[in-house]
């Protein structure tokens, strides 16, 4: 048996229950884990709320850190008795002890403990498709400006890092000017209050009225207008989240106007869909967090059974870098 988070029903952080379910052997090219800590993230909201509605009853959570108890035919990669971290479908990671699928589990490097594995995956892998594969056509160069909104968050905080050392200048947005420091101190060239201040009218400020190349943005409904102001010619839009709700339906003919601007929706989820790309860009994790060039902000830290509370803060926008529960 296992303690888990599940919900019967789509709805506010209230529909979280604290369960006992009954968890077997792993199947073929399955694993089973017993979670050490778990990651929060917005994804678990979306799903939460039904803005990606799941079958009921459902498991909650994409991200964990554990060692392996047991493992099904047909999985080579893994052995019993082996540190791991992951962000996966299908949910799940709200428990003490899951079998999942093993094609995006990856063995943690020593030195990366529990806690990191399990509040870098999903947040690290998501940066390292943004900053390394979702780039505008015109390519992305040394000293070229980037915009990144909620730049405070986990994603936002390694993206910060990640990007300096990439020798980009990452213009940040955030909520409050705690947060916008924040982002500052984590490498961003450029922070902005978008609460106080125009952001798009800051973004032609910054970049002498030329504009950045590429957007990444998971804010989504508040931001996107805005946003598409503040891209030069052949720029990239790229929408990831939907934090303050889905993009409305937009003209196709405005990118045109506003100088044939590149659109994408991404999702991790695409991107790690085989063992080797999952591995490929989790090892590119590893080593820029082992080399010290984007360290892991654990801000909070909730006991599994105070979930519901951990979703509040979070929707509540409260929270800075990662956040996990603990067992």
């Amino acid at each position: 048996m296992s303690l888990a988070i599940q919900i019967r029903q789509h709805g506010g952080p209230e529909v979280l229950e604290v369960v006992d379910v009954s968890v077997g052997a792993p199947g073929p090219g399955e694993v089973r884990i017993r979670h050490h800590a778990v990651g929060l993230n917005f994804i678990d909201v979306y799903h939460r709320t039904g803005v990606y509605p799941l079958p009921m009853p459902a498991s909650m959570g994409m991200e964990g850190a554990g060692v392996i108890e047991a493992v099904g035919e047909g999985v080579t990669h893994l052995r019993v008795g082996e540190r791991v971290a992951y962000a996966s479908m299908p949910p799940g990671s709200y428990s003490e002890l899951r079998v999942m699928p093993a094609r995006c589990v990856c063995a943690l490097p020593d030195g990366i403990g529990f806690e990191t594995g399990a509040a870098m995956m999903l947040k690290g892998l998501t940066a390292q498709y943004l900053l390394k594969k979702t780039r505008p056509v015109e390519g992305l160069e040394h000293g070229d400006f980037v915009l990144f909104h909620a730049a405070a968050g986990g994603v936002g905080l390694m993206a910060c890092q990640w990007a300096k050392a990439l020798g980009l200048q990452l213009i940040a947005t955030a909520g409050t000017d705690t947060k916008c420091q924040l982002a500052l101190d984590n490498g961003a060239a450029y922070a902005i209050n978008y609460r106080s201040e125009d952001f798009a009218a800051r973004v032609k400020d910054i970049t002498a009225g030329r504009g950045v190349k590429v957007v990444y943005d998971s804010v989504g409904q508040d931001t996107w207008e805005k946003s598409l102001d503040c891209l030069r010619p052949f720029g990239l839009m790229v929408s990831f989240g939907n934090a303050s709700g889905p993009v409305p339906p937009f003209a196709l003919g405005s990118l045109g106007a506003r100088g044939s601007l590149y659109v994408t929706r991404q999702t991790l989820f695409t991107h790690i869909a085989t063992r080797e790309s999952t591995q490929a860009m989790a090892d590119d994790l590893f080593a820029v967090v082992q080399s010290g060039q984007v360290k892991i902000h654990i801000d909070q830290r909730y006991a599994l059974t105070d979930v519901q509370q951990a979703h509040r803060d979070l929707e509540a926008r409260k929270t800075t870098g990662s956040t996990i529960l603990t067992l």
